[in-house]
């Protein structure tokens, strides 16, 4: 039952674990809220484990006030359940990580670990801060990430920690104590090094040349299954690490294409290009899967489909802003720099642009895909 797990206290730092989307939401939406665009990954899967609708419904108007009721209420039935066993389980949880000057002050978030899975398996280790990377010093950080990576432990066993994704700061300090505690090698190269970036009305840019005459963008609909399902393999593949079967990415395009969160760019009756939308909030989207067919490339077809549908998620939808990850050393740095994407191509980083890592452990275990 969500609000039955008791805290651990260390100091003046707390971690809190989580056992339901709604707890979750409950304690920390008006933080997630104030952060939405750097907080998406946590924040949209929060939603969609809720549902979106009742997530919008039940926390749009949820304050700060709320928060501290649920803290009242939480610390009455953490005293009752102190005896409670902790059970190891697959389900999603979110572990929250918490301090306070003093006894008289509510508590603040500092670290959100979001431990959740997807139709093709596991998900990464997620955390987040709300804290902006640049200060964040390692006598802060150190505490609360081993206090975090301990309290891990007695819910999942180490097979299920096969990487960690977050701001780098953050994610270096977690992995090196959680390696040490676990008896766990880190893979020699990150899985992925990247820049998080946005695009808003402000920053967005309208494109100089047209569509080329009879190519389309549109919807993926049912007749693109085999095509989407082809480019989704051929992202995956060009992974080192999380390669894609045909018959996973099938399910991976059938889940998409019904759902409504790709596109696709189409050229001389071919599915040249795709671009997925899939973590969304109320204000802020994000486009989490870009690639055309080596055959299609050079032509700016991929341009032409995430301007289209950057411009689709800030008019239509209303969103505040749209954001993506891209790899460092990435060319397509410059396509999303052409568009309206911040920070990018060597410019200097502006507020809310951050440096990304996922590192891997040496486990054994299935790497969901995400």
């Amino acid at each position: 039952m969500p609000g039955l797990t008791p805290v651990r206290l260390s100091a003046n730092t707390l971690v809190v674990h989580h056992d339901s989307a709604a707890d979750f939401l409950s304690a920390t939406f008006p933080t997630l809220r104030r952060h939405e665009e750097s907080a998406n990954i946590v924040f949209a899967h929060a939603f969609k484990l809720l549902g979106s609708e009742a997530a919008l419904t039940g926390f749009h108007f949820t304050n700060e006030s709320d928060v501290s009721s649920w803290w009242k209420q939480r610390a009455r039935t953490a005293q009752s359940a102190v005896a409670r066993p902790r059970v190891k389980s697959n389900e999603p949880f979110w572990l929250t990580v918490w301090s306070s000057p003093s006894p008289f002050i509510p508590p603040t978030l500092d670290i959100v670990l979001s431990c959740v899975s997807g139709t093709l398996g596991d998900y990464p280790i997620f955390l987040w801060t709300p804290k902006t990377p640049t200060p964040i010093s390692q006598s802060w950080l150190t505490p609360r990430t081993e206090l975090l990576a301990e309290h891990l432990l007695d819910i999942v066993p180490p097979r299920r920690v096969f990487s960690i994704f977050g701001t780098t700061a953050l994610v270096k300090s977690f992995t090196r104590y959680w390696s040490d505690l676990v008896k766990c090698a880190i893979e020699q190269e990150p899985f992925y090094s990247a820049h998080y970036t946005y695009c808003n009305l402000d920053t967005f840019k309208e494109a100089i040349d047209p569509l080329p005459s009879g190519d389309k963008i549109r919807r993926a609909g049912v007749e693109d299954l085999a095509a989407v399902a082809q480019l989704c393999k051929e992202f995956a593949d060009e992974s080192v690490y999380f390669p894609l079967e045909i018959d996973a990415a099938m399910i991976e395009a059938r889940e998409l294409t019904a759902e409504g969160l790709i596109w696709i760019y189409e050229s001389e009756g071919d599915v040249t290009s795709i671009c997925a939308v899939t973590r969304s909030t109320q204000n802020v989207s994000a486009i989490t899967k870009v690639f055309t067919t080596p055959k299609w490339r050079r032509r700016g077809f991929a341009e032409h489909l995430v301007r289209n549908i950057t411009k689709r998620l800030l008019v239509d939808c209303g969103k505040r802003s749209v954001t993506l990850y891209v790899g460092h050393g990435n060319s397509a740095q410059r396509v999303y720099d052409r568009i309206g994407f911040v920070g990018l191509c060597g410019k200097e980083k502006t507020n809310g642009v951050e440096d990304s890592l996922e590192l891997g452990l040496v486990t054994g275990s299935p790497r969901g895909h995400w």
